[in-house]
């Protein structure tokens, strides 16, 4: 299973690769095509173009010279044009009758012959100057010809017509063409070799993420990619590197909560049982000790039950289940009623519960009662679980402006400085030796929020922890 999605993710690179080099060397190879036909088009009209132009030119300029002469005349002309003819090494010139044969021309090979091309057929039988490019009858050669009629009183009397090889122009063209094709091929090289590296920076690195999320998913909590660039290859490692070291903390961080929840719910039951089984055996028949394990066993009893509750709330914040049933309470009230709660259970710990009232009669707010008497006792638990050591807490309440502020302080050691920012993550119990779940600060900051208010924890000026709750007051 584990090499099919390896392969998997392997043709998925290639295909990824391929797509790339399609789309940008194929838009590469597209602009090179267009600009190599552009350029053989302009070499072509440079060369081969011009070329027809000039000798048509020529040719109908030599034949204006001959538009006056009889046929006995343009003869005579013609032989004695061609013996004075300068050009003979780069054109040749020739003159040819009305049937379309050579009269006289600058090359003597060609004299007596009739090439019969369709330059010369477009002069006799049309009266029209015309061009043609093609092999030469006679010799074989490639060439271009240009031919005008001579016309004397509406009669064609004779041909001018003037020559040249292309060899040489063909081989200028081909060297030209072999020039820009071979630039254009450096152009794509490099930009294929460009991409195919620059695909490679991106590519590579994908598959290296690719393979390191594949291990998370498989268990590999922690394992880290190397980062090699500083750009968005690069933040996505980081992403991935952070996801999966969090993943592991968080892996950790629930085993030992399951470890830490086992624990706690061991130590009451095991006291409850322990209690429950000696009052039952009837060993003791001193009252005072029987009293004393009902205590144990109704103090574990409550804490087994606010442990369940934490867990309970937990969950459903968890699974987006939590509700509010918010109605209008008086939050003075419900302060009192949970400070009034705890103040005899302190009393016996030998803690003092000390409570600063407002001087409001009540600061109504919109809220659930059942939620905030959570937190409240939440947070009165903590402080005597954690701070108790200090023999006192003071509860007090006022109203600032438009909120409702609420303080619960202890006189413990307080919390170390470097723990406070992380002290109402889930989980998190930090260095205290104090039993818990590491989940009621958590819950108690999920309620406080829900209801539109702040729980800052901080320590307090001269020892202890200091609790800070904010409500907004109904107006």
């Amino acid at each position: 299973m584990g090499k099919r999605l390896e392969r998997s993710e392997r043709i998925k690179i290639r295909g990824i690769r391929k797509r790339w080099l399609l789309n940008s060397v194929g838009v590469v190879v597209l602009i090179l095509l267009l600009a190599i036909s552009a350029f053989a088009a302009t070499l072509w009209s440079y060369y081969y173009t011009s070329t027809e132009d000039d000798l048509t030119r020529k040719a109908s300029s030599t034949a204006s010279a001959f538009k006056n002469y009889t046929q006995t005349e343009y003869s005579a002309a013609a032989q004695q044009t061609v013996n004075n003819y300068e050009e003979k090494s780069q054109l040749e010139l020739q003159f040819l009758d009305e049937s379309g044969a050579v009269l006289y021309s600058a090359n003597a090979l060609t004299a007596g012959s009739t090439p019969g091309t369709q330059d010369i057929r477009d002069a006799l039988e049309n009266q029209m100057t015309s061009a043609w490019q093609g092999t030469d009858p006679t010799t074989g050669e490639r060439i271009v010809a240009a031919s005008s009629p001579v016309v004397y009183q509406g009669v064609t009397v004779g041909v001018i017509r003037y020559v040249t090889s292309l060899t040489a122009i063909d081989r200028q063209f081909a060297f030209s063409m072999g020039v820009i094709i071979t630039v254009g091929l450096a152009i794509f090289a490099m930009v294929y070799f460009s991409n195919l590296y620059f695909v490679r920076s991106i590519v590579e690195p994908l598959a290296g993420i690719t393979e390191t999320a594949r291990l998370i998913a498989d268990g590999s909590y922690g394992v880290q990619i190397e980062k090699k660039y500083d750009d968005e290859i690069g933040e996505l490692t980081d992403t991935i590197n952070d996801m999966s070291m969090k993943i592991k903390q968080s892996e950790k961080t629930q085993s030992e909560f399951i470890s830490s929840v086992s624990h706690e719910l061991r130590t009451p039951l095991t006291a409850i049982n322990g209690w429950a089984e000696t009052l039952q055996s009837g060993e003791l028949q001193n009252p005072q000790d029987v009293r004393k394990g009902m205590d144990i066993i109704v103090s574990e009893a409550r804490r087994l039950t606010n442990m369940v509750e934490e867990l309970l709330e937990f969950s459903r914040i968890s699974e987006g289940r939590f509700t509010l049933a918010v109605e209008p309470i008086d939050l003075k009230a419900e302060l009192e009623d949970a400070v009034y709660t705890y103040r005899e259970f302190f009393r016996r710990e030998g803690i003092e519960l000390t409570y600063q009232d407002c001087p409001e009669e009540s600061l109504p707010i919109s809220g659930d009662p059942e939620r905030l008497r959570q937190v409240f006792c939440n947070l009165l638990d903590n402080a005597a679980k954690h701070g108790g050591s200090g023999g006192r807490i003071d509860v007090s309440i006022r109203q600032e402006l438009t909120d409702a502020v609420i303080q619960i302080r202890d006189y413990g050691p307080g919390i170390p400085e470097e723990e406070l920012p992380f002290i109402k993550n889930k989980f998190y119990k930090g260095s205290s030796k104090a039993r818990g779940s590491g989940i009621g600060l958590a819950v108690c900051e999920e309620i406080t929020t829900r209801h539109e208010g702040t729980l800052d924890i901080g320590n307090a000026e001269g020892g202890g922890c200091l609790v800070t709750i904010r409500l907004p007051i109904k107006t």
